[in-house]
């Protein structure tokens, strides 16, 4: 990372979104080559004295699964209580080998685990909020009981939990930085361009890495 982007350990935390099994090679809801972020993000832990991981952590009967649904195919898109919501391919069931975080993720390094998605009726992609946009996960206040001032993001997907969660930092008023070698996206019918412009007018700051 640039001299710019020097990392301060008293005010600045790594954000690791959903690095898990269904989100890699092979998984329920694969993102392409999306292990490929594994090695990057070993590379960042030890660079914090903070890090956070999120784990998708859903029902097996969870309205998000095209599954829940007669007559729906994954990819749709339907609308809920709380808004539209694409249904997705069963993913991330509680207790899952598809839950688990990626073997080779240094869970370790992790202060806290957010999980998010365990309640049946409301997604969450973003680690700060549900999907409802109201419901709060904690970790805003975690990190300001902390003094952490500033997310570093990466983990997967770009376009849905990363892109969601370095929003909500920003409505929060954290500051953000979107490390994007080490994300890796969905890009779901343009999902991240959509993601990417949304970001960068909502003042995340999108970098790679350099090692």
């Amino acid at each position: 990372m640039s001299d710019a982007l020097m990392i301060d350990s008293d005010r600045d935390a790594l954000l690791v979104v959903d690095v898990q099994n269904d989100f890699c090679s092979g998984g329920a809801l694969e993102v392409p080559n999306g292990e490929a972020v594994v090695p990057i993000i070993g590379q960042l832990m030890p660079r914090f004295g903070r890090v956070v991981l999120t784990q998708d952590w859903h029902p097996a009967d969870h309205l998000s699964f095209a599954s829940a649904y007669q007559a729906r195919a994954p990819y749709q898109t339907i609308t809920l209580p709380y808004g539209e919501q694409t249904l997705w391919p069963d993913h991330c069931v509680q207790g899952s080998p598809g839950a688990a975080f990626h073997a080779g993720l240094n869970t370790d390094r992790a202060e806290l685990v957010i999980r998010k998605g365990f309640r049946r009726s409301v997604d969450s992609y973003s680690a700060f909020f549900e999907n409802d946009r109201t419901t709060p996960t904690g970790l805003a206040a975690y990190l300001r009981e902390r003094g952490i001032s500033r997310l570093f993001l990466c983990g997967l997907a770009t376009d849905f939990c990363v892109a969601y969660s370095a929003l909500d930092a920003r409505r929060l008023g954290f500051e953000a930085i979107v490390l994007l070698d080490a994300c890796r996206a969905i890009d779901l019918a343009g999902s991240l361009q959509a993601a990417l412009r949304r970001m960068r007018e909502a003042g995340v700051v999108m970098v790679d890495t350099a090692f």
